[in-house]
C-alpha cells in the first residue's frame, strides 16, 4: 500500500468531487480525481489506488461496468472499490456487490460514516497486501527449496555429500563448468567379474554388485572423493576437483588403502561361495580437464586427460590386491607409504613405458 494510502475519487459531479476532496484532504491522503468511467479505468491503471471511490450513475461507463472491468482484470493488484450513488434501493446495493464492490456508501455522504468506511477498506487492503506478500515469500521461499532439492540430487549423482552441500551453499555450480585442473585419478574393479558375469545368474550378479558398491560407496564419500564414473564393477573416482583437497595423491592413496582392506573380506566371503574374485586399483596424477557432460536431465561429472587413462590402464595391469601407481603419485606421497617395485609397463595409449609401484601400506609418518 503507498504511503500516504492513495484514494481515487470518481464522480461526474465536479462539485461532489470536491466535497470528497475536502473531505478525505484532512487526513493526508494521496487523492486523485477521474471525470467519468473511461477516464476512471485509465486513473486506476496508472495510479494503482489502494482504495476507489466510485460514482455508479455516470455518462459513458457506469460504474457498475466500471467495477466489474476493474475486478476481471487479473494484471490489476487488489484495489478495493466504495460504490457512491443516491440509488439506495436494496436490488442496487446487491447489483454493486455482485459487481465487486467492496462497500458501499449512500448519497448524500454523511462525513462520519465516509471517513470510517474509507478507513475500515483502508485496513482491509493493507491486510490483503501483508497477506499476498507472505504468501509471495513462502511461494519464493518453496521455489528456492525445490531448486535447491533439484541441484542437489543432481549434485549427488557424482559428488559427495559434503561437497555438494558446499556448492549449492556457495550457489556456485560455475565449479562444474568446464575447466582445466590438476587432479588425481582413482580407477578401481574386480578382477575374474566378466568370468563370474557370464557364468552366474543375473541375480546372483546383481546382489554381488550391490555388495561390492555398497562396501566401497561410503569409503569414496568419506575421503570426500568425487564419483566420474559408475560402470558395473568399474569405478573411477577423483580428487581436487571440483573443490579442491589437500595432497590429492595422499588422500587417493588412503582410501586405496582403505578399499582393500573393506573388499578383503567380502573377496574370501565371495569365495566362500565359489566366486574366484579380486580387486584391483591404478592410480594417477596430472592434469586434466573437468565438467558437466550429458543432456538435460541425465548429466554426469567427467574428467577428460592422460590422467584418466593412465589411472584405468594401471588398474588393468593391477594384480589382485595390489595398488599401482605412477611415477607422479609416488612422488607425492614416498615419505608417507611402503611400496614395492611393480615393474615397467608399456601402457595403452601412453608413448613411453612407465616405471610402476604398488603401494603397501602406509607408514604412519603423516597419514593423518
Amino acid at each position: 500500500m503507498h504511503n500516504p494510502p492513495r484514494i481515487l475519487i470518481v464522480d461526474d459531479n465536479e462539485t461532489n468531487r470536491d466535497i470528497l476532496q475536502t473531505r478525505l484532504s484532512l487526513h493526508g491522503y494521496d487523492l486523485k480525481q477521474a471525470a467519468d468511467g473511461a477516464e476512471a479505468l485509465v486513473a486506476a491503471r496508472e495510479h494503482l489506488p489502494d482504495l476507489i471511490l466510485l460514482d455508479i450513475m455516470m455518462p459513458k461507463i457506469d460504474g457498475i461496468e466500471v467495477c466489474k472491468r476493474l475486478k476481471n482484470d487479473k494484471s490489476l493488484p487488489f484495489m478495493p472499490i466504495i460504490l457512491t450513488t443516491a440509488k439506495a434501493d436494496s436490488k442496487d446495493v446487491v447489483t454493486g456487490l455482485d459487481a465487486g464492490a467492496d462497500e458501499y456508501l449512500t448519497k448524500p455522504i454523511d462525513q462520519v460514516a465516509l471517513v470510517a468506511r474509507v478507513k475500515s477498506v483502508l485496513r482491509l487492503k493493507a491486510l490483503h497486501d501483508e497477506v499476498h506478500e507472505l504468501n509471495r515469500s513462502l511461494e519464493q521461499r518453496v521455489d528456492d527449496q525445490l531448486g535447491e532439492i533439484e541441484r542437489m540430487s543432481r549434485l549427488r549423482r557424482f559428488l559427495p555429500p559434503q561437497v555438494a552441500d558446499l556448492i549449492v551453499a556457495q550457489g556456485n555450480e560455475r565449479q562444474l563448468e568446464s575447466h582445466r585442473r590438476e587432479i588425481t585419478a582413482l580407477f578401481c574393479d574386480l578382477r575374474g567379474f566378466t568370468g563370474f558375469s557370464e557364468s552366474s545368474d543375473p541375480e546372483d550378479v546383481m546382489d554381488l554388485l550391490s555388495q561390492y558398491h555398497k562396501a566401497i560407496g561410503g569409503i569414496i564419500h568419506k575421503h570426500s572423493g568425487t564419483l566420474e564414473r559408475y560402470a558395473g564393477d568399474g569405478v573411477m573416482v577423483i580428487f581436487n576437483d571440483p573443490v579442491p583437497v589437500d595432497n590429492p595423491p595422499l588422500k587417493a592413496v588412503q582410501m586405496a588403502l582403505e578399499m582393500r582392506a573393506s573388499l578383503n573380506a567380502l573377496i574370501e566371503k565371495w569365495r566362500r561361495l565359489g566366486h574366484d574374485l579380486g580387486f584391483g586399483i591404478g592410480i594417477a596424477h596430472g592434469y586434466a580437464t573437468l565438467g558437466t557432460i550429458g543432456f538435460e536431465g541425465r548429466f554426469d561429472y567427467a574428467a577428460i586427460g592422460t590422467v584418466s587413462n593412465v589411472a584405468s590402464r594401471l588398474c588393468d595391469e593391477a594384480k589382485p590386491g595390489q595398488i599401482l601407481i605412477s611415477p607422479r603419485v609416488l612422488m607425492a606421497v614416498e615419505e608417507v607409504v611402503t611400496v614395492e617395485p611393480a615393474g615397467e609397463f608399456a601402457l595403452k595409449g601412453i608413448r613411453r613405458p612407465m616405471l610402476v609401484h604398488n603401494v603397501l601400506e602406509l607408514t604412519g609418518a603423516r597419514s593423518e
